[in-house]
């Protein structure tokens, strides 16, 4: 009993801490400090995004320590737990783990680490870094970074990232846009509004920095534009609203500071983020890359294209593009692949007994997988995946310990299927009558 609390509590322990603590040279970074730390910075960052649960980070971690403290007060290196916090993960377009992005002289443009994941490239690659922003300082290129920093420190916002919005100007610019709006309807008297001013325009700039523009923080002036205050029933000021396609307005009621109004835009550009790429398995490295960086990997094996055509294709992957758009801020990978083409695969997973299209949750870390055993369609795999989403559901473990031989194969062309060209039998030279005789 006492072996069993302590593998819990270790456990608890863990998840709550990620991989770093507070006595590694590793700055760790989250939502309410990452604007203040980094953004705002002087210093030249290497930022590392990862998840507690994944095998590659966990590999990583001694050398990210390492050239943490071999960088220390020359660059600074720092570590966000992604899958905590999964809205600073979107921000930056995390799809895997672990992603390491570069913050240099232009804070609004991090690049992406490509080299080697030991100490020693890390540490060059960031001596690199530096010297090209030195080097830049030298000649006057400074990159610069506009986080609205300096207007905030002068007392007012800069309001020049605030879109101010009419009765003329509103649908053409709010309604069926693509980005996220949040629409402040003010009057210019109102002492609630004078206060929200400087915290709007701040918080402004930095969405526009930080979404590249696809959320947009706009103002009205609802004592001039009237028509838009009587459609959108405003009886106080400040009131905020937020648009988004295809739904009816809602109302913002977070806190007024730049920090709230920053906090609740990113979640929304998260939950408009485009959905995880569905990827055909045409080789090994597919698999494992998507299936390694992943929590989960969700599996589909479709039926042969001569069994469905191209049209019937299309349609279970579009179910399954629609359930990777409803689950991705859950950071599963997604692969498909034809029956028969990857069949060592099928065996380790247990598919093909019942019949095609089946699909598999795999979790690569414990090589563990669950079946989905309702229909393939949107209602029986939201089932499953909602099950498997708060650990529920059973599963067994892969086949052989290991996923198998994968096999390379040319990508679907998008085509129906063409049944092979069978040799022509040149038939003249037999003597059909004789045959018949031969047989009675």
């Amino acid at each position: 009993l006492l072996f069993v609390l302590g593998t819990v509590s270790c456990t608890l322990f863990l998840a709550v801490n990620g991989l770093y603590s507070a006595s590694d040279d590793v700055i760790e970074l989250t939502p309410t400090n990452f604007n203040k730390e980094v953004i705002q910075s002087e210093s030249l960052w290497l930022v590392e995004f990862y998840a507690p649960w994944c095998g590659h980070c966990q590999r990583l971690t001694p050398e990210w320590k390492k050239a943490a403290t071999a960088l220390k007060g020359v660059v600074k290196v720092g570590a966000v737990d992604a899958d905590k916090h999964q809205s600073l993960g979107g921000q930056y377009g995390v799809r895997g783990f672990p992603t390491i992005k570069i913050f240099g002289a232009n804070k609004n443009k991090a690049e992406d680490y490509q080299g080697g994941r030991t100490s020693d490239a890390i540490v060059d690659a960031a001596l690199s870094a530096l010297r090209s922003l030195v080097k830049d300082r030298l000649s006057g290129r400074s990159g610069g970074y506009s986080s609205g920093k300096q207007s905030r420190e002068s007392g007012g916002g800069d309001k020049k990232d605030v879109i101010e919005l009419t009765d003329d100007s509103f649908d053409k610019n709010v309604i069926n846009s693509d980005d996220v709006w949040m629409v402040e309807f003010y009057a210019p008297w109102c002492g609630h509004c004078k206060n929200l001013e400087p915290e709007w325009a701040a918080a402004a700039t930095e969405v526009k920095e930080q979404t590249k523009g696809k959320v947009k923080l706009a103002a009205v002036d609802a004592t001039v534009n009237q028509m838009l205050a009587s459609r959108y029933g405003i009886r106080g000021f400040p009131t905020i609203k937020i648009f988004q396609k295809g739904e009816d307005p809602v109302d913002y009621d977070g806190g007024r500071t730049r920090s709230d109004i920053v906090a609740r835009a990113l979640d929304l550009f998260s939950d408009n983020a485009p959905p995880p790429e569905l990827l055909e398995i045409t080789s090994e490295d597919v698999l494992k890359s998507t299936c390694d960086a992943h929590q989960l990997c969700i599996i589909s094996v479709l039926p042969h294209i001569l069994d469905t055509g191209a049209s019937g294709r299309n349609s279970y992957l579009d179910v399954m593009l629609k359930m990777a758009e409803k689950y991705k801020k859950k950071m599963w990978g997604w692969l498909w692949t034809e029956a028969g083409a990857q069949s060592d695969l099928e065996s380790s997973l247990g598919i093909g007994g019942f019949g095609y299209p089946a699909m598999a949750a795999v979790n690569a870390r414990k090589m563990k997988f669950a079946l989905l055993k309702g229909s393939f369609s949107e209602q029986g795999i939201n089932e499953f995946l909602r099950e498997l989403s708060v650990g529920r559901g059973s599963t067994a473990p892969v086949g052989g310990g290991a996923f198998p031989k994968i096999h390379s194969v040319e990508p679907w062309d998008g085509k129906d299927g063409e049944l092979p060209v069978e040799d022509d039998i040149d038939l003249s030279d037999v003597d059909l009558d004789d045959w018949d005789k031969d047989e009675l």
